[in-house]
C-alpha cells in the first residue's frame, strides 16, 4: 500500500493527469484486513487528536471531493469513528442558500473552518465553486458578481482567478496552523452506474437515491475535465491532493485512513507542558480532597 499511497499524492501543481491514475487499485484487501488497517489507523489518529485538543496549537482540515456515489460519506465515517466527538466535526456543503449567495463564495467556507485543536471534515467544499459551477456556468450568474449577468459575460481568466484565490487562501490557513489534506475519490463511470443501480434495486438504499445523480452522468466528461484542471492547479506541498482509486471501497477507506494517520504523525503535536507550580498545586489539591 505504501507505493500506492505515494503515487496518489499530487504535491505539485502542473503535474496531474487523470489518465495516469486508475480507479481500480493495484492491491486487494479482504474485509477483515481492511477493517484491521482502518482500526489501527483510527486508533493512532484518535491519540493524536487528543493531544491536538489539549495543545490547542494546530487544526486539521480534511477535504473530500468526488463524483456522486464514490463513497465520500462512508469513507468519512471510517476516518472519524473512534475519535473523541468533541474534537472532530463534519460539515456538508449543499446548494448555497439565499443568505450565502448574498456573500462571496468563500464566506460560508470560512464559517465552517475548524478551530485550533480540532479536526474539520468537509464533505464537498469550496472546490464546488470550480467544479459544479464549471460544468454549469449558469450558476455563476446567480452569484450576483460585478459585470456578469449572463454566461457569456464570464471572462476567460475567471477560473484561473478562482484557482489563485483558493491557493492563496489555503496558504494563509497553512501558515496559521491548519494542516490541509484533500482527497479526490476517483470512481469510474461503470462503477458509479453499478452503485446507483444498487440504490434503486435495494429498498434499504432508496433513501440514498437522487434522480439528479443519474442526470448528472450526462456531464461526466465535463466533470472529469473540471476535476483534472482544479486538482492540477491547486495541489501544493502545503495543501496536497490525494487521488484515491475508489472502485474498491475496502482499499479506498484503508488508504485514506493510512494517509491521515501518516500526515498527522508528522505534526509537532505533543501533550502540553505543565506550569512550573503544578507539583505545589497537586499537593494542595490532595490536602483539600483529604479534608473532604
Amino acid at each position: 500500500m505504501k507505493e500506492l499511497i505515494a503515487k496518489s499524492r499530487i504535491a505539485e501543481a502542473g503535474t496531474f493527469k487523470q489518465a495516469d491514475h486508475r480507479t481500480i487499485s493495484d492491491i486487494q484487501l479482504s474485509k477483515k484486513e481492511s477493517r484491521r488497517i482502518i482500526r489501527e489507523n483510527v486508533k493512532v489518529i484518535a491519540e493524536i487528536q487528543d493531544k491536538m485538543f489539549a495543545q490547542q496549537g494546530q487544526a486539521v482540515l480534511l477535504v473530500f471531493q468526488a463524483m456522486d456515489a464514490a463513497g465520500k460519506d462512508s469513507t468519512i465515517e471510517r476516518v472519524i469513528t473512534g475519535i473523541n466527538p468533541q474534537g472532530v466535526y463534519v460539515h456538508s456543503f449543499k446548494k448555497p442558500t439565499e443568505e450565502e449567495l448574498s456573500h462571496d463564495y468563500m464566506w460560508r467556507i470560512n464559517k465552517a473552518l475548524p478551530p485550533k485543536g480540532k479536526i474539520g471534515v468537509f464533505n464537498r467544499s469550496h472546490y464546488e465553486e470550480v467544479l459544479v459551477t464549471r460544468v454549469h456556468p449558469e450558476f455563476i450568474v446567480y452569484q450576483n458578481l460585478p459585470g456578469i449577468s449572463s454566461v457569456g459575460d464570464i471572462p476567460a481568466d475567471f477560473w484561473q482567478n478562482r484557482f489563485d484565490t483558493i491557493n492563496a487562501w489555503e496558504k494563509h490557513l497553512a501558515d496559521n496552523g491548519t494542516t490541509i489534506l484533500k482527497f479526490f475519490l476517483n470512481v469510474s463511470f461503470e462503477e458509479q452506474e453499478r452503485r446507483l443501480l444498487d440504490r434503486m434495486n435495494e429498498e434499504e438504499k432508496h433513501w440514498k437515491f437522487k434522480l439528479q445523480d443519474v442526470k448528472e452522468r450526462a456531464h461526466w466528461p465535463a466533470y472529469r475535465r473540471a476535476f483534472e484542471e482544479a486538482i492540477d492547479a491547486t495541489s501544493k506541498d502545503h495543501a496536497p491532493w490525494f487521488v484515491i482509486p475508489a472502485d474498491d471501497k475496502r482499499v479506498m477507506r484503508a488508504m485514506v485512513t493510512q494517509i491521515v494517520r501518516e500526515e498527522l504523525s508528522k505534526l509537532p503535536i505533543r501533550w502540553p507542558r505543565s506550569h512550573a507550580d503544578i507539583e505545589n498545586d497537586i499537593a494542595e489539591g490532595r490536602r483539600m480532597l483529604a479534608k473532604d
